[in-house]
């Protein structure tokens, strides 16, 4: 998706064939330059796609101006390219520098049967008009070129604004790198098992002590090893018998193998052997002799060209070699197998073995055409599971069976990686192209040297960088593959826009700025860094195994940057930032920290992200976040700017930022959390106030307003189509106000998502947070492997082993609420089932919560599905729960509105030993440590002068059982509690010591009208003073103060007349005020529009006054009737849970278009507009002459301008279409056998694009700017 009125990237464009194959990538320790491959054939070809007219010129090497030349190698040599030189560059050259400059251009010469071309300098620098270009938008590189960056770190001096080892672009400049431009990325379409193989590959491997038949059962269709036996036919002669019927239990057509372990002749009988040469067609069991080595690989029942044999001789000598017996299968999915049995004598020791594998290369199965992927080339696949360091590479084999959507591996993977949708959660394994044509790269030494952090990193981490400055005059990247590059040094960064500005059209640049399908792999410090720079887009690019915050926003001012379709994996910890920093170099680095302050590494540090966004105006679409070591995209606010861009905007702007758009996201593998919202960094430098580092971790909150200012309407942030599965702490968590979450899947994560709302008091009134058709799975199919630093493996609610997250006994939550308010409505979970080792609930708290939880959390449509063992769980005390005492465990609660989770419509849920919500109509709930209750409900906030005092709160009805409330901010002169109440009751406040001298009491979530009677104990000598006001919270300023006055009876002052009224009675030692709402309160806002109504209390105490007091000064009286919960139960819910798609249909932002009948469907939209013009469907089974009337309606009612998007039923048909001039790159069509999985496709298509030629009020009318558009079909 684009921005509104930005050109699309470019369309890729087949050129020349691809050089191909590249030596495997070696590990990090060696950081070796790969030498340039001879060319190869390419194994398809892709046909040629048409141009749009928007893209740059004709070929650069072509051009007939440019001199060739021939530089050649001089280490010493300071290249420059001046003024009047056009030159194109025809063979490999070394300098010490280059710098192009006043109009001098140099141009890579493209000659595809030619030997590659590498210019190897320690910097190149292009300002002044110079010019670097190698390929263009239309005429991609065909041949392959090399950028080699050169020098030690201490080499030389640093060019001033650039650093060292470096290409720069400067003010004038410009960067032109286009390479062919395979798919980047794709999705795998079947599951790729441990060894390739559904049941993994087997490896048995014996010396001594297997003496005798060794023998394998398999499956033929899986490979998977059925049974296994070991039979000592040397020494015991009853062996035979065991072994006669273990094969007698074997069903024809299972795969045997079998293997002599030592010696198997002496008892082996001769109707023993006979009996085995017929079942297994075996040529030499017959005549078995002394320790003589055999092997068999056959199929039981088959006849003798089934069976593959291997026999030595036995010679005395201790050597035999090795009997190979091997055959090759192929499982019912189509993949080839090699089973495998030896025997043999090697120095006098017996070895026998068997093996499974999958033969020949390993065929991946991808949801796209990747035809440019060609053999050599290096991919890598994402890991499905909790560690990110599942991800593998591999090479890519010539594969002519493949078909256009597979490729050939020439590893076999040690791990599990997901290829399907499972429970409605698309976990399918990213698969990235890491090669391409263009390469630029650091040369590394072979270990890590000098001061470059080396007691962190045991590899060279000084690598090249590219560094783009403002006013350039024009830079595109596109097909280049960026390896060891960044530097552990501030500024340094593999592609680095440095305080650029406006970069696209509002910066003056007719062709926007983009980077689009870059490879950058085994780098040293981030990926592409975008610092005081906006308009940029990245589309299509990975960022694997890197250091540090791959994709970043340095100093929190950029903005309307778009992150398109790019895939980040293996984001690992860096130096740089203390964001970037995991436990060790937290405490270690402490240079920057005031005196002798100690980082806190889980708060001040363990921040690093794949896209790391400090600011909420800018675009993520369609990425995926496929493993970091802490989170995947992080929301991070700067209360003011930072670094050089302070002052470019007022404090607490970027937390008032409306977010961009965000859609279809993906999220996994990343140990705290998928999704973070929330946080931001420190924002002054250390000093004895505040001694911890300059940008450290610190806190923030969103609150997104109409053009950031708090005074204007809320403005949701939408969170659309985000995925989040095996996220070893948090899917997502959200901190702030106004935040939708809305079509999203949460699988297998510690915890699903946390609404953490901004929206209680004393923070952002009005405010809070939703999630709605969506999807929450606790345990899925998705089982994970053992290994790559999954820490956990243990038995899940199934009986079957899987990973788990953070613990064994970790207690895994699909939806956690914490303050509030925060909403869910249709949602669906399934398989959230506790086991003995540890809870699993569909519905949780924030744990070991000691502040308050809001009586307006409610939730409705919820589907609980027949797996969820545990609807809700309040926790109990143990591990993770500790005393489960805190205030916010014990005021736990949330409204269920329509019964949809416990049965009863209008229900609270709550936790069961809190008797200030209970009543005799309660129903308690064991298994949930919770009771479903009737009534109404809101809060009071006590703010107490005094520290460390411990309010005892309790119902009247239930006076024996007060709970006890240790607030927040202990130690403070003021303390904060805020219980949950039921309204028009009678509550008593005690404490244990001194009252305190000043107390506030405010009616939270109080409707006009509602009360409470509340009693509050003080020595009996005490002295009052009482006003009620109204407080502003934004502003500060209070009004309306009104004193109240003492009353002559208890009754008098709580009879609700209106008038202001307390009484003290001194014989018990209680205060007793009426507290009331008087003004409506609107929305989800805590308080009324007119500000927050409170009570004042000043007490005059003098010394000796005893402060205890009687526990009931109320009347004793029954509990108030309630409606008992039971009296109503609710109706089985239809419309409940995340709705379903409907067989076939299109969706255009949201609005489901449904196909009730076998055909082709059409949606027309309007390209400029957006709107929805025409509808159309057409019978192809039974209708006559459909063809014709299909054509008709394509001509003629189809004006130009319109995108459609159809569906065929019956063909598993989707598409994406436009007619007119112009060939829009979201263009897309799918089509599948009737047999084989739903065609779906989803694209954000974006409107108004000066290609459609729209007229020109169509850019002023207000219609949304982008589209959201799908079409999908399953099979029948």
């Amino acid at each position: 998706r684009a921005l509104p009125g930005r050109r699309p990237a470019p369309v890729p464009v087949p050129a020349a064939p691809r050089d191909t194959s590249r030596s495997s990538e070696r590990q990090r320790s060696s950081r070796s330059v790969p030498r340039p491959s001879a060319p190869a054939a390419p194994r398809r070809a892709s046909p040629p796609l048409p141009l749009p007219p928007s893209v740059a010129g004709p070929c650069p090497g072509a051009a007939p101006h440019l001199s060739p030349w021939h530089p050649g190698s001089d280490t010493r040599r300071a290249a420059v390219v001046g003024r009047g030189a056009a030159l194109r560059l025809e063979s490999s050259a070394t300098f010490h520098s280059l710098v192009i400059r006043d109009g001098g251009k140099l141009v890579f010469a493209d000659r595809p049967r030619g030997p590659p071309i590498t210019l190897r300098a320690r910097y190149i620098l292009i300002q002044d008009g110079g010019e670097l270009h190698i390929g263009s938008e239309r005429c991609p590189y065909g041949s392959r070129a090399t950028i080699s960056l050169y020098g030690r770190a201490a080499d030389g001096a640093a060019v001033a604004g650039f650093g060292q080892k470096f290409v720069g672009v400067g003010g004038g400049g410009v960067l032109e790198l286009h390479g062919r431009r395979p798919r980047s990325w794709s999705l795998l379409d079947k599951t790729l098992h441990p060894g390739g193989l559904r049941h993994g590959r087997y490896t048995s491997e014996k010396r001594w002590g297997s003496r005798g038949l060794n023998l394998r059962i398999l499956d033929a269709g899986t490979g998977r090893v059925l049974a296994a036996g070991r039979f000592d036919t040397h020494l015991r002669a009853g062996e035979c018998r065991r072994l006669l019927a273990f094969l007698a239990l074997q069903p024809p057509g299972r795969v045997v193998a079998a293997a002599v372990g030592d010696s198997a002749a002496r008892s082996l009988t001769l109707e023993t052997r006979l009996l085995l040469r017929d079942r297994l067609r075996s040529e030499y069991i017959a005549r078995l002799g002394y320790r003589q080595p055999w092997a068999l690989v056959g199929i039981l029942g088959g006849d003798a060209l089934s069976t593959a044999e291997d026999k030595r001789e036995y010679h005395g000598s201790g050597t035999t070699g090795l009997a190979v017996a091997q055959r090759e299968f192929l499982t019912y999915d189509g993949t080839r197998f090699t089973v495998t049995a030896f025997s043999g004598w090697i120095k006098g020791v017996p070895h026998n073995g068997f093996k499974v594998e999958v033969s020949k290369g390993i065929i991946l199965h991808l949801v796209d055409d990747v035809r440019s992927w060609l053999p050599g080339d290096r991919i890598v696949i994402a890991s499905t599971d909790y560690s990110m360091h599942q991800a593998e590479e591999f090479n890519l084999l010539p594969c002519p069976e493949c078909k256009n959507n597979q490729v050939k591996i020439d590893g076999s993977p040690l791990y599990l990686h997901i290829g399907e949708v499972i429970d409605g959660i698309d976990m399918r394994a990213e698969v990235g192209l890491l090669t391409r044509n263009i390469l630029i790269q650091g040369e590394m030494e072979d270990s890590c040297y000098g001061q470059n952090q080396c007691q962190f990193f045991s590899f060279d981490t000084f690598g090249g960088h590219i560094k783009i400055l403002r006013n350039f005059s024009s830079v595109h990247m596109s097909g280049v593959e960026l390896k060891n590059m960044g530097q552990q040094i501030l500024g340094s960064y593999p592609v680095h826009f440095h305080m650029a500005e406006d970069v696209d059209e509002r910066g003056g640049y007719d062709r926007p700025t983009y980077l689009d399908n870059l490879a950058i792999h085994h780098c040293f410090s981030r990926c592409v860094a975008i610092h005081g720079t906006h308009g940029l887009l990245v589309k299509d690019t990975i960022g694997y195994d890197t250091l540090g915050h791959c994709f970043f926003l340095e100093d929190g001012t950029e903005q309307r940057n778009t992150f398109y379709h790019n895939l980040g994996l293996l984001t690992r910890s860096g130096t740089i930032l203390p964001s970037d920093r995991n436990e060790a170099m937290c405490l270690a680095i402490r240079s920057h920290v005031y005196g002798n302050y100690i980082p806190v590494p889980s708060t001040d540090c363990m921040a690093v992200s794949t896209f790391w966004i400090a600011n909420p105006n800018n675009n993520l679409i369609e990425n995926a976040a496929a493993g970091a070591q802490d989170v995947g995209i992080w929301y991070i606010f700067h209360r003011v700017p930072t670094g050089q861009s302070e002052g470019r905007y007022p404090e607490g702007q970027a937390e008032h930022t409306p977010l961009g758009v965000f859609y279809n996201n993906r999220v996994h593998s990343n140990f705290k959390a998928g999704l973070f919202i929330g946080k931001g960094v420190k924002t002054t430098r250390a000093s004895a106030e505040d001694p911890r580092e300059y940008l450290t971790v610190d806190n923030a909150r969103f609150r997104p307003h109409q053009d950031a200012d708090p005074e204007k309407p809320r403005v949701p942030a939408i969170i659309d189509g985000l995925i989040a599965f095996k996220n070893n702490d948090h899917g997502a968590w959200a901190r702030g106000g106004d935040i939708i979450f809305r079509n999203s899947g949460f699988s297998d994560n510690g915890i699903g998502l946390t609404l953490a709302s901004d929206g209680t008091f004393p923070t952002d009134d009005g405010s809070s947070l939703e999630v709605t058709r969506s999807i929450f799975v606790g345990e899925s199919s998705n089982f994970g492997s053992q290994g790559g630093q999954n820490s956990y493996w243990g038995k899940g609610a199934n009986g079957e082993y899987r990973t788990l997250p953070r613990n064994k006994t970790f207690p895994i939550r699909g939806f956690q609420i914490y303050d509030g308010p925060v909403r869910m409505a249709k949602c669906t979970f399934k398989k959230f089932t506790p086991t003995v080792d540890r809870y699993s609930s569909a519905i949780g708290f924030f744990m070991k919560n000691a502040w308050q939880i809001s009586p307006q959390n409610n939730v409705s449509q919820i589907l609980m599905e027949k797996s969820v063992g545990l609807k809700v769980f309040f926790g109990r005390s143990g591990q993770w729960f500790g005393n489960n005492d805190n205030d916010g465990d014990k005021m736990s609660i949330f409204h269920d509105l329509d019964g949809s989770v416990t049965g009863y419509p209008d229900t609270f849920i709550g936790r069961a030993d809190n008797y200030l919500l209970r009543h005799p109509g309660c129903l308690t709930v064991p298994r949930w440590n919770g009771m479903m209750c009737t009534g109404r409900f809101a809060q009071v906030r006590g703010v107490a002068a005094g520290n460390n005092l411990t309010l005892s709160i309790a119902r009247a009805t239930y006076s024996s059982h007060p709970l006890q409330l240790q607030g927040v901010n202990r130690g403070a002169p003021y303390q904060q509690y805020q219980p949950v109440v039921m309204l028009e009751q009678a509550y008593i406040i005690q404490w244990d010591g001194r009252a305190p001298e000043d107390i506030i009491l405010y009616p939270i979530n109080f409707n006009r009208g509602d009360w409470l009677h509340i009693a509050l104990c003080y020595p009996r000598n005490t002295v009052f003073h009482v006003v009620t006001d109204v407080y502003q919270r934004q502003t500060g300023m209070v009004h309306s103060i009104k004193h109240y006055f003492a009353a002559p009876s208890r009754a008098s002052a709580l009879n609700g007349t209106g008038e202001r009224l307390f009484y003290f009675d001194r014989a018990s030692g209680y205060l007793f005020v009426h507290l009331q709402a008087h003004e409506a309160r609107k929305g989800h806002s805590y308080c009324s529009q007119q500000g927050c109504e409170r009570i004042k209390i000043t007490a005059h105490m003098y010394p000796g006054g005893s402060w205890s007091c009687a526990p009931n000064p109320f009347p004793q009286r029954p509990a108030a009737p309630q409606r008992p919960v039971s009296q109503r139960p609710a109706r089985p819910c239809r419309a409940c849970g995340a709705p379903q798609v409907p067989r076939a249909s299109s969706v255009i932002n949201g609005a489901v278009f449904p196909i009730n009948s076998p055909g082709i469907f059409f949606v027309v939209l309007d390209a400029c507009s957006g709107a929805v013009v025409s509808r159309r469907h057409f019978d192809t089974v039974t209708g006559e002459n459909a063809a014709n009337s299909i054509t008709d309606y394509v001509q003629t009612f189809i004006k130009e301008r319109g995108s459609c998007s159809c569906v065929c039923f019956t063909g598993s048909f989707a598409m994406l279409g436009y007619k007119g001039q112009a060939k829009p790159s979201w263009i897309k069509v799918l089509n599948r056998a009737g047999n084989q999985k739903a065609a779906s496709l989803q694209h954000y298509v974006p409107l108004k694009l000066k290609e459609y030629q729209c007229s020109a009020n169509a850019f002023s009318q207000n219609h949304s700017e982008h589209i959201s558009a799908e079409a999908m079909v399953p099979h029948n």
